[in-house]
């Protein structure tokens, strides 16, 4: 028997996330095994009008093309993804396959090779969705191999996802709605401010905001959501940050990040486990060693780290700062083949302030 919440979140996805309409090109990715899934949400896009490409992967393929790719097929650009990134109009990514350390016995530098290649459709895609001339959304197939990942069964993991998606409530757009509400009076506060100090364990870090615009996430481009996030000002981040969880990246994890930044730049980076990882992806290039976001999780619903970032960036009582590119609608222009998201807990004795005033202490908005 089918679970109605599969049919729910497709609707959700198609009519609220992606808002799509009638002519939209709009293209489906996604693991085999998330076949249930694509189909619903496949039905929903022909329903709305719109023409539907799927492009639906099999286990394994990213593994055999980085143990077998020469450097010419690892920095190889396909003409059909630059015309692709002109034409789409709206694109949902589903994650989930059935292996989630398939990657991990691959060289960092041969990843970080092929992000850096990529880097030009990746700035495309962006500013095509700034423009709203292209609409996206990321959201995951509960299976398996992530349910395992979190330590939970697959019923529990299901059940997981599909509350912090909203779609165990009789009316989840609602309930979105809601959220973006709440969120809109805390970037309001922060949208006059301009210094930005985040303090916690071993953490004191100060970025610019001046000018720059935080964005409410409540369902549209990441699905479950709950953050606010802006892009500061390039060279401005100073201090030192410890992240809380590990860092993931291609399925690797990298335990006990410790980032010093200076003039905006990385200038020391250690980490427990995972280091070569780390120093390969900030040495990728020039905007790799800056901080492309930096983000404060709203989503009170979801308290427990999964080791999947769609999540656990959105953890209520905790903030992440990304290394990388910066989202263009927050008027950041750093640029990177990475967009990297490390979370930092700050539900014990962390605290951040904005322009000398506090506002969020030990988890928790003061405002």
């Amino acid at each position: 028997m089918n679970d109605p919440r599969v049919e729910k979140l497709a609707k959700v996805l198609v009519a609220y996330s992606l808002g799509l309409r009638r002519g939209d090109v709009f293209i489906i990715q996604g693991m085999d095994v998330a076949a249930p899934l694509i189909k619903a949400i496949y039905r929903e896009g022909m329903q709305a009008g719109a023409h539907v490409i799927t492009r639906v992967s099999v286990e394994g393929l990213d593994e055999i093309f980085y143990k077998e790719a020469s450097e010419e097929q690892l920095t190889y650009v396909s003409e059909l993804r630059r015309f692709e990134v002109e034409k789409i109009t709206a694109t949902v990514s589903l994650m989930g396959g059935y292996n989630v350390k398939g990657l991990t016995g691959i060289d960092p530098r041969r990843m970080a090779m092929t992000q850096k290649a990529n880097l030009e459709i990746m700035r495309r895609f962006m500013e095509r969705a700034a423009k709203g001339e292209l609409r996206w959304c990321g959201t995951m197939w509960p299976n398996h191999a992530s349910a395992q990942e979190a330590e939970m069964s697959l019923t529990e993991y299901e059940d997981f996802v599909y509350k912090a998606c909203f779609v165990d409530k009789p009316d989840p757009v609602a309930e979105w709605r809601r959220v973006a509400g709440e969120q809109d009076r805390i970037v309001q506060f922060l949208s006059a401010k301009k210094m930005i100090r985040v303090e916690g364990q071993d953490t004191d870090l100060t970025v610019n905001v001046t000018g720059r615009k935080w964005i409410n996430c409540a369902g549209e481009e990441n699905m479950p959501d709950g953050e606010i996030f802006t892009g500061p000002i390039e060279d401005s981040a100073k201090g030192r940050i410890r992240y809380t969880y590990p860092a993931i990246y291609g399925s690797k994890e990298v335990v006990d990040v410790r980032l010093t930044f200076k003039e905006g730049k990385v200038v020391e980076a250690n980490a427990a486990k995972g280091e070569d990882l780390l120093q390969a992806m900030i040495a990728m290039d020039e905007g790799a060693k800056c901080i492309g976001e930096f983000a404060i999780g709203t989503n009170y619903g979801i308290q427990r780290f999964t080791k999947n970032t769609l999540f656990d960036e959105k953890i209520g009582g905790t903030m992440h700062v990304a290394l990388g590119f910066s989202i263009p609608e927050s008027g950041g222009v750093n640029q990177s083949g990475i967009h990297w998201d490390m979370v930092c807990d700050l539900k014990e004795g962390g605290r951040i302030t904005a322009d000398g005033e506090k506002f969020y202490e030990d988890g928790k908005f003061l405002i």
